[in-house]
């Protein structure tokens, strides 16, 4: 068993290049078994989203200061139609999640992207997403996240995100409760 999270991660990533080359040796399960090893060996240092679900956003294989690598293997339940066709929110999903895992703040918040899909995803296809965080002293951060399929580029996004002093929900309620009781109700 590997005992850096580095080396968990690249073991993680052999795994998927033999399951991508067809290595009969590697069934899926051992392949979902290195990645869910591999995404909560990571999320001890995750701050944010540590509650997502994994099997429609992917896996966190590599967390450093500033870099994420997600992987998401797709499903038939991403599927559209008859052909295997994967729904690009899957895609997007995965991305963002890519994009607040290099920022890695716990209160981090998307508030835009711009995105560019290159190619189709189809059921069965591993996507490898890498996001790389910039501005990493300001409030205002933004995340480069690219997308391959067998490392051919399919997506291409960037995600502007604020870090707020509080959870976003908690945020809100605060300015609800603030506002209820500065109302005159007579």
């Amino acid at each position: 068993m590997p005992k850096s999270k580095a080396a968990l991660a690249q073991a993680t990533i052999d795994n998927l290049s033999n399951f991508m080359d067809g290595d009969d040796d590697l069934s899926s399960n051992d392949t979902e078994n290195a990645l869910e090893e591999s995404n909560s060996f990571l999320n001890e240092d995750l701050l944010t989203h540590t509650k997502i679900k994994t099997n429609f956003s992917g896996n966190l294989t590599e967390l450093k200061k500033g870099f994420a690598k997600v992987i998401l293997q797709t499903t038939n339940d991403m599927v559209v139609d008859e052909f295997g066709l994967i729904h690009n929110g899957f895609i997007f999903g995965a991305s963002e999640y890519a994009a607040v895992a290099a920022i890695n703040e716990e209160n981090v918040v998307i508030i835009g992207c711009r995105s560019k899909f290159f190619a189709p995803a189809k059921l069965g296809d591993i996507i490898e997403f890498e996001a790389k965080g910039r501005f990493e002293e300001a409030r205002k951060r933004e995340a480069k996240v690219i997308g391959t399929i067998n490392g051919v580029k399919v997506y291409e996004g960037i995600f502007q995100a604020v870090i707020l002093e509080k959870h976003i929900l908690q945020t809100k309620i605060d300015e609800l409760q603030a506002n209820f009781n500065t109302r005159d109700f007579s």
